[in-house]
Formats: structure tokens, sequence, C-alpha cells
């Protein structure tokens, strides 16, 4: 308690803030399925909590479930939805009303207006107007309370809607309750699946209405249908307040029941707000920032803030206390953590490497999680939704697993989930997104061929290789025999069999070792995953150097780097039959070819370090921050995707970044603010100084660690642990006054190769 007074005193002394009060959750809401401004939903909730509500502004289904453009709501929805690609599941939705009864989402739906709406992370209220109830929510990590204040009313009523494929509801009118479940989930194939929930009334039910298959009119006291509901309703004088505590369950009810109990039981409204404003507070104020402009402000703890959420808990916690799971893998109730509702083809490139840095115990549970997941699944998921989802490729478990374990994390049987890797590496999934498709010829060709109808094959070759990288970083740290490493390490090179001389970039491949023809760098998909060459031939995080020296020196990497930004954004979009949403967003944010908007290229700026112009780094770092980040409804600039987009945002604020997790460095950027502080869970501090910051000083003349001069283009993470200090010099022109050496330089493989012939 102690210590969160101190990290907020900044906060008050300033401005009267904590850091919740710069948090913007309808940041990122004003998109829709053909432009993206990030993609999300004013999420309520802990970090990293089981269960989200948000408010519902689309039909139940539609994976746009609030849109900021939009004028009415339709309902309150208990969400695990982790992006409207991949849609929801487990969800219900509780809705107020008066007048006349109705349960038909559409008859429900009341018009809002965002001049009498309010979004916390931890507290949501809005005025539905054509009921005249105003709405307040606060969240615990399985459980929420409602607080709905009505108008003067002989009907005023609330709709329990467990939508359809397969739901049930019962209501026990004289202990106020209600229970039910729903069945509906949007991705893979789960056995047993259920979300059980309960809810409980503060105020005696007047009159209900069961609704069976959509319909109101079911007689008794329990519906279960394709879509089942229930309409409850009471008198209430103008102004009343009706207060509702919810919790679920993916177990039973009785576990539904013991997480209401246990997180909400006699709490009042205020006293779970004032819990959950203190966890946001807690976990937010991990890193403090300061110096900058209000904006600056706003959109880095909105951005934080969303890095906050996803993987959620799966686990819950057991009449006897212990952790327990519905296994997405498996549909058994089993003893152990679990997390879902991430995609690692997004996220192992910053937000994993931030949860290290400064949330690592977080991510020590996660890992454990994924132990569970290998042993009921027989995989890793390499997108969890809740279980195994065939959508994306690569095979970046082994990334998150191996940043994980190198940058210190321990307490859980890793040598469990390197088994999982190798498993990974050497076999086709359950589907064609877990394991590797096409593997037989990634091992036998070193690549996967273009003509043998295995779709993105050179962004799958090129992310298997970093892979390979990875899973050879985490052998070499567990010391497992050198004859096992090889393997990965020359594997780890197979990024070279795609790079084509005559165009300088990367390029499918035949499997009869002709490169694919014709050959369009400007087309997206077809050999590319949602990109193209121009986007993937950075592809190579672990061997930048290598890169380097294919492409005939830094000069040449420097003018290839530079040609992302000077070319037109010009596209083919032949693949898809037509524009998708990442190419529209890379095609108005009017940075040429650079497509921030979506993971690929997103580490592609600070590859200018590599090449010795740092200044180039921290310019384009600058523009990114400035013109493509807003803590507005259309303030990203494509799918924020699981607080990745939002990672790289508070990684390039403070001023380095994790180009190549499953290594123990950041390269170095510009920080963006006058001061940041990052406080680390083993009590050390990181202090981030550069007092001459501001719109025109971007650039770093010089900087100290701990008042030594230091003159590499990367920090390690390990000496960061420690506690440290960092002094940037800022000034409005780019440019360092020294020649750099081999050592100022990031890691690349092919520099240090103990496998390299003599």
């Amino acid at each position: 308690m102690k210590r969160l007074v101190f990290l907020l005193l900044p906060f008050a002394a300033a401005a009267q803030l904590q850091p919740v009060d710069y948090v913007n959750p309808l940041m990122g809401t004003d998109s829709k399925m053909e432009l993206s401004n990030g993609n999300t939903y004013p999420a309520v909730g802990l970090p990293w909590g089981m269960n989200l509500w948000t408010a519902q502004t689309n039909v139940m289904g539609d994976g746009w479930a609030y849109q900021y453009g939009a004028d009415k709501i339709r309902g309150f929805k208990q969400t695990h939805q982790p992006s409207p690609w991949m849609n929801d599941y487990g969800q219900f939705a509780i809705m107020p009303g008066s007048g006349r009864p109705v349960f038909d989402q559409n008859e429900r739906a009341s018009w809002f207006s965002h001049k009498s709406e309010t979004a916390k992370p931890h507290y949501y209220t809005v005025y539905l107007a054509d009921c005249d109830v105003t709405t307040e929510i606060t969240p615990t990590e399985r459980a929420a309370v409602f607080r709905f204040t009505f108008p003067k009313s002989d009907s005023s009523f609330l709709v329990i809607d467990a939508l359809d494929r397969g739901s049930y509801v019962k209501v026990y009118p004289k202990e106020r309750k209600i229970v039910g479940y729903t069945k509906r989930y949007a991705r893979g194939k789960l056995t047993n699946f259920k979300n059980y929930f309960v809810i409980y009334l503060d105020r005696d039910i007047d009159f209900y209405s069961l609704v069976s298959n959509g319909k109101r009119g079911a007689t008794g006291d329990e519906s279960a249908s394709n879509h089942s509901g229930i309409v409850v309703g009471f008198k209430t004088r103008k102004g009343e307040k009706v207060h509702v505590r919810t919790a679920s369950s993916f177990i039973s009810f009785e576990q539904a029941e013991l997480n209401l109990q246990r997180e909400v039981g006699s709490k009042s409204f205020n006293e779970v707000f004032q819990s959950a404003e203190k966890e946001w507070n807690k976990q937010l104020g991990k890193i403090e920032v300061s110096g900058g402009t209000d904006e600056q402000l706003r959109t880095f703890y909105s951005c934080l803030y969303r890095t906050l959420f996803f993987p959620n808990k799966l686990y819950e916690i057991d009449a006897a206390g212990k952790e327990v799971h519905w296994s997405p893998y498996n549909g058994q109730v089993l003893p152990g953590k679990m997390f879902g509702g991430t995609g690692f083809w997004d996220t192992f490139r910053a937000l994993y490497p931030l949860l290290n840095l400064v949330y690592p115990e977080i991510n020590r549970e996660m890992q454990e999680g994924l132990v569970n997941a290998y042993l009921e699944g027989g995989f890793l998921p390499e997108w969890s939704s809740p279980g195994y989802s065939d959508i994306m490729i690569g095979n970046n478990s082994a990334s998150v697993v191996a940043d994980a374990y190198i940058k210190g994390l321990r307490g859980y049987p890793v040598e469990k989930l390197y088994e999982a890797l190798l498993h990974g590496a050497n076999n086709e999934g359950p589907v064609s997104a877990v394991g590797r498709l096409g593997v037989n010829y990634y091992n036998k060709l070193g690549y996967v061929p273009y003509d043998v109808k295995i779709n993105e094959n050179a962004a799958r070759t090129l992310e298997y290789a970093y892979d390979d990288f990875a899973i050879y970083q985490l052998g070499k740290a567990l010391n497992r025999p050198k004859k096992e490493l090889e393997i990965y390490a020359k594997r780890c090179q197979n990024y070279r069999n795609l790079f084509d001389p005559a165009t300088g970039m990367m390029r499918g491949k035949n499997e009869n070792g002709q490169f694919q023809s014709p050959f369009n760098p400007f087309k997206w998909g077809d050999a590319f995953t949602e990109g193209n060459s121009w986007h993937y031939t950075w592809s190579v995080f672990h061997d930048v150097q290598g890169l380097i020296d294919l492409m005939g020196g830094k000069d040449r990497f420097v003018a290839k780097l530079d040609s992302v930004f000077s070319l037109p954004p010009v596209y083919d979009d032949s693949y898809y039959g037509g524009m998708i949403h990442e190419i529209k967003e890379m095609q108005i944010a009017n940075m040429g070819q650079y497509a921030h908007g979506n993971q690929p290229i997103q580490h592609m700026i600070y590859l200018y370090n590599y090449a010795g112009a740092p200044g180039k780094t921290q310019y384009w770092i600058r523009e990114v921050l400035n013109r493509l980040y807003k803590p507005t409804p259309d303030g990203y600039c494509g799918d924020e995707d699981n607080g990745q987009t939002s990672a790289w945002y508070v990684f390039s604020a403070l001023g380095f970044y994790p180009v190549c997790p499953a290594t123990d460095e950041y390269v170095l950027g510009a920080p963006l603010f006058p001061k940041a502080l990052i406080h680390l869970e083993n009590g050390n501090e990181i202090v981030l100084n550069a007092p001459q910051n501001s719109a025109e000083n971007r650039y770093v003349s010089s900087l100290q660690w701990n008042q030594a001069e230091y003159t590499k283009l990367f920090v390690k993470h390990s000496e960061l642990l420690k506690g440290a200090r960092l002094d940037f010099n800022m000034t409005a022109t780019p440019g360092i006054a020294r020649q750099f050496v081999p050592a100022d330089f990031p890691y690349s493989f092919s520099v240090e190769n103990p496998f390299r012939k003599k």
C-alpha cells in the first residue's frame, strides 16, 4: 500500500490525476470491417481478468460489438472477445428497460449519446434515452456489479439474453436469482463448452417472462433451447437504483456462485469500484511518464491499458482454494492455470517482451498455462480463442516461450515447454495454424515452396527460421546437446533461401529451386501474410547483419530501408480479389510502403541502427508516434491486436524496442517524454531522463548510463533489471559525433554463429 501511494504522488502533485484517469477506453472504437482505427471496444474489467464487459451497439454475434458511430445500445455484454475477426465466446447480455417489456434485441435497443457516456477501465456508465435508465458497471476478475437508475414505472425490467446456439436460464424469484449458461462460441471445436452465469438482484422480482427459441411466453421457471433468456420486472420509483451482482464460470453453476461470493460477496458498488480503480492504478502506475503533452499522456496510458487484457485468465479458484480450469483442448476440468485469447503472430513481437520487463509474474503464470495447453492438447496454441484457432501462420509460440526464460522468468516446467517447441517445430498440427504447415518441405529444402498449394509460403519460411532461432536460444540456455542445437542454428539461416539478389528482396521459391515468377514486390498475400515483400523482407529479426550482407552492405541496406518510405503506397490486391482493410490503412497513412497498421513491418524502423544510422530510426519513430496514434476513437492506424500495436507505442515512447525477442537486448530509439520511470517487480527502477526532449528535439546526440558515457545502440535486459539511469541528450539535428565499432551494434546471429564453418 505504501508503494502504491508513492507511485501516484507525481500524478497527484502535477495534475491531480491518477494513471487510470488518462485512459480512454474508446480509443480505437471508431472502426469497421472496411477500415480499422483499432477495432477495439470499451473493455471494462481488471488486468488479465477472466471476464470483460462492454456496451453492445451492433447485433448480438457481430464481431464489431461496439462502434463509436452507432447511436443505439442493445445490451451490456459479458465478453471474452480478443478481436472482431476472432469474434467472441461464452457471451451473454444484460439490458434494462421500462414500459412495455420486450426481449428482441432490436425492440429493446435504446438511443444513447457519447455526451452522456463515461468509459474508464474500471467503470462504464451511459444514459439510455428510450427507457430513461442510467446503467453503471464496475468489475472484478470473474464478476461484476451493475447499478441501474430507473424512472418511475409500473413496468421496469431487465433482459437476460443467453444468446443462441444453445442456452439455458432458470429463475428463482424468492431468492431474486437467475442462473443460466450459453454455449455460443465462434472459433475452433470446443468440447463440453458452457459459460455458466449467476445473477442476483437486490430487490424482489414482481413478474418474469421466460424466452425459448428467441420468443417470450415459455412456461415454468426454466428454459433450455437454441436461444433462451428471461425478462424480469418490477415497479420502480423515479431515481430508484437497482443493483445486480453477476459472475460466471466455465466449470459449473456452483463455481460461478463461488466466484461471485469470493470476489463480490456483500461489497457495495462503490467498494467494488474502488478496488478495481486501485488495481488499475497499481498496474498502470508501474510505468510513470511525465513532461509530455496531455495528448501524449493520454495516448500512452490508453495504450498501456490495452496491453493488460490478453491473454486473459481462464482458470478459477475452487472451494478448496486450488486453481482449476475447464480445458478448451480436451473439455475436461483439470487442475492448474490456463489462459486464452491471444495470437502469437501478433504478440510475440512486443506484447510478451513488455510483460517480461514490467509484469513478469503474470507471464510466469501464462507459461504455466502453456504447459497445461500442451499436456491437454498435444501442441502449443498459436492463436487461442480459447483453444486452437485455425488462423494466421508461424510457430511463434517458440518466441513466447524462449523470450520468457531468457529474460529471467523461472518457477515453471520449462523443460516441458522446450519439449513442446521441438514437437511443434517438427510436426503439422491438428489445424493448419498449429505446429508447422509444410514442415516436411521446410526441413528438407530449407523453405516452404510456392508451388505446393501451401499459402503464404514465404512468410511461413521466414517466421519458421526466426522460430528456429528462438528454439536454439532456449536450447542453449538449457544446456541441450550441441548436436541438437546445431539443427536449429542451421535452420535459422533458412531465410537466406528466399533472398533474391536480383531484386534485393524476399521472394517465393518453387520446389525446383527457381524463384516464383512473375514477381511483384507490391503484391499483398500470395507468398506473404497480410503484406507484401516490402514488408516481409525485413523479417530476419535474429540476423539483421546477415540480411545487410545479402543486400551488399550497410549503405545499400539503408537505401533499401529508405525506399520503404519514399515509394508511393501502390499495391496489388489481386490475391484477395479486392482491397483488404490493411491495404487501405497503409495507403491513407501517407508513409509510402510502411504499413504500421499491421505487424510484419513494425520493427523495421529500428533496423537503421544495425547499419549505423540511428538518426533515421529516431526520426521515423517520432513520426509514427506523432502521426499514427491519438487518444481518440480513431486513434490507431490499424488493428490494435491484443496489445501488440499498443506495446509498440509503449516501448517506443520509452526509448527502446525488442526487435528480436529471445535475446537479452532491446534496440535503442529515442524517448518521447522528458522523463519516464519503470518500477520493476524486483524493486529496482529504470529511470529514463531526456530533459531537452521536445517536438523539435527528437534526436539523441549522446547517452549516459549511470552517469557514464554509453556508446552502444542497444541495451541489455539483464542490465536494466539491476536498476539503471539513462540520460539522453536530445537535439534538433541528427548525428552522433563518433564512429561506431562492431561492439556497438545489436545482436545478429551470423556475427557469432558458433557453428560457422571456419
